[in-house]
């Protein structure tokens, strides 16, 4: 009688002990403990290297930021992880999980509660961020059972093939992330002092503010017939605009937009300036820019629909007017890419729309939106699109939306239904399974109040707008979250096509890069739907095609043989400009 086969090592699960040093359990495929191994911190880049190189297993540590750096600093770089702290936020709340107690019960390895931003910007009202990650213990006992808890969980899944998917992608994001904060954003500093100069004048001294905003802020003052009004606190401003006869009720750009008076031109341009001065001038530049990079720190899933948000350096709020200063190395080219119309598509995919998958398979989807007969004009197209998908009601959305009804009815039933559910307090989830959080205690006493036996007219208006509140949440996210999951499938596949592409023979070595990225092309920006690649020139043309292939394969991978195109704006050039 033969030996049985060995069985294979798929996973390896680290923890540190209170003396430093790390554990490292193999996971067999049938989920039997294997062989375990205790190196020490300084042991752990080279014991890596060795098991990537002869058993490639995917890693399974507490959180990838913990671990991954110092394995890319020392030239290491893994395939894959299973990154437990955001895989348990997914499983926890999961709706499709019939069995997470235990998860839920180890609140140890919970994410920071999320919070609303203070002052919603346009649509970007439902992107809560995280208020900060959360340490979590790293002995190799405890993450064995955390582990061991995520694996049952998803076991009991009504889809776990699929659930599972969005787990390997967002871990893949995790890695993807410490990536491109480690290499950094190659960054022209004397392009991006000539821009602040050009804008704002010439550097002030500590504590002052430029030239041209002060000037500006005269202009305002004198319009407001204020010599004394504050620009800069908004409850001093709303109050001097009030006073000036300016009817508002934040001093949001948006609303400000909406009024006519002599002071608000000069207003938005001042809050433009200041923006660009205090969220990317002369102080920024200092602390974020080293040795010609710009490294901010990414946080996936950061945004409870599964986005990213950043922890530090505002890389997803980067203005236009800086992309001149996104600049490759000698020798080196930047690769990027941006889909047309993500949110859309996703939606026509995910509803198996296919009259809307037709307006936008091979050209821009607006204009296939306007040659169905839907709309009139391209801009009631866009109007109309985002106006279903974030749930307006009012203004040209309003009259625009019902048209969309009867010329894309599954696409706009899927909104809908999300919609109600959220404003019923119900709860809806992603294509790979991400679930919406639930509406918070003050939501339910509000509806309790207004279903009392002393309710009045105005607590039953107010639940029903908080309600339907709740409910624009509910319709945006299953979009936005899904959108957010096919970009991570891009970028899964894509960090490991470029490693598979290998390195430049012919080029100068990007050294700021770091020893891991300085020859091959990498992943330096992700903002939603669009990357940025620096590479060599050598093999850009290879790289341009990679970008190009990967995204079709995520529209595959995510949504089978759903006819939805999700075309490229695809870019090669020696700086990150944006048509």
């Amino acid at each position: 009688m033969t030996d049985p086969a060995p069985l294979t090592v798929r996973w390896c699960v680290l923890g540190r002990g209170v003396d430093g040093r790390v554990t490292a359990v193999d996971i067999q495929a049938d989920g039997s403990r294997g062989a375990m191994q205790t190196v020490s911190f300084a042991e752990l880049s080279e014991y890596v290297a060795e098991r990537e190189r002869n058993a490639a297993p995917r890693w399974v540590w507490s959180d990838t930021p913990t671990w991954y750096p110092t394995l890319l600093e020392a030239g290491v770089r893994v395939a894959r992880c299973t990154d437990l702290r955001l895989s348990h936020a997914i499983l926890r709340n999961a709706a499709s999980v019939q069995r997470a107690d235990e998860l839920r019960a180890a609140e140890e390895w919970d994410v920071a509660a999320a919070v609303p931003d203070p002052e919603p910007r346009g649509l970007a009202l439902f992107e809560l961020e995280r208020t900060s990650t959360l340490s979590v213990p790293h002995g190799i006992e405890k993450a064995l059972a955390e582990f061991a808890r995520q694996r049952e969980a998803l076991a009991t899944a009504a889809e776990p093939a699929r659930l599972g998917f969005l787990l390997a992608a967002e871990s893949a994001g995790a890695l993807a992330a410490v990536e491109m904060s480690t290499a950094g954003v190659p960054w022209d500093i004397a392009e991006h002092d000539r821009l602040l100069r050009e804008a704002l004048g010439a550097r002030p001294a500590s504590g002052m503010k430029p030239q041209r905003m002060v000037e500006v802020a005269e202009e305002v003052r004198a319009a407001l017939g204020d010599p004394q009004a504050s620009l800069d606190s908004p409850p001093k401003l709303l109050r001097a605009l009030k006073n000036a006869g300016i009817e508002v009720s934040s001093t949001s750009q948006w609303e400000l937009a909406e009024h006519s008076h002599p002071a608000l031109e000069p207003l938005l341009r001042y809050k433009k300036l200041a923006r660009l001065f205090t969220a990317n001038g002369w102080t920024w530049m200092d602390e974020w820019v080293r040795d010609g990079r710009y490294r901010p720190v990414y946080v996936p899933g950061g945004v409870v629909t599964g986005r990213w948000a950043s922890s530090g350096g505002g890389a997803l709020q980067l203005p236009r007017q800086l992309r001149p200063v996104l600049r490759a190395d000698p020798g080196w080219l930047f690769v990027s890419a941006d889909v047309a119309q993500l949110e859309p598509r996703v939606l026509a995919a995910m509803s198996t729309d296919h009259a809307m998958a037709e307006a936008g398979r091979g050209k821009d989807l607006y204009a296939g939106v306007v040659a169905s007969g839907a709309v009139a004009t391209r801009d009631e197209a866009k109007i109309a699109v985002l106006g279903a998908m974030y749930g307006a009601t009012t203004g040209d959305s309003g009259r625009l939306v019902p048209r969309l009804r009867r010329s894309f009815p599954r696409a706009m039933r899927l909104v809908d239904e999300s919609a109600e559910t959220g404003e019923h307090g119900g709860t809806v989830s992603t294509w790979l399974g991400r679930t919406s959080p639930p509406p918070g205690a003050e939501w339910a006493e509000v509806q309790a109040v207004a279903n009392g036996v002393n309710a009045t007219s105005r607590d039953e208006d107010r639940a029903r707008r908080v309600a339907r509140d709740f409910g624009r949440f509910t319709r945006n996210f299953v979009v936005q979250g899904t959108a957010a999951e096919w970009a991570l499938a891009w970028i899964a596949d894509l960090r490991t096509r470029l490693m598979d592409l290998g390195e430049a023979t012919d080029t100068r070595p990007a050294t700021a890069s770091g020893v891991m990225f300085e020859r091959r092309p990498h992943l330096v920006f992700f903002l939603h739907d669009e990357i940025i690649v620096h590479t060599p020139a050598e093999l850009a043309e290879k790289v341009a095609e990679v970008v190009a292939e990967t995204a079709v394969t995520a529209g595959r991978r995510m949504f089978g043989s759903v006819p939805v195109d999700f075309p490229l704006d695809l870019r090669i050039s020696e700086r990150a400009e944006k048509g």
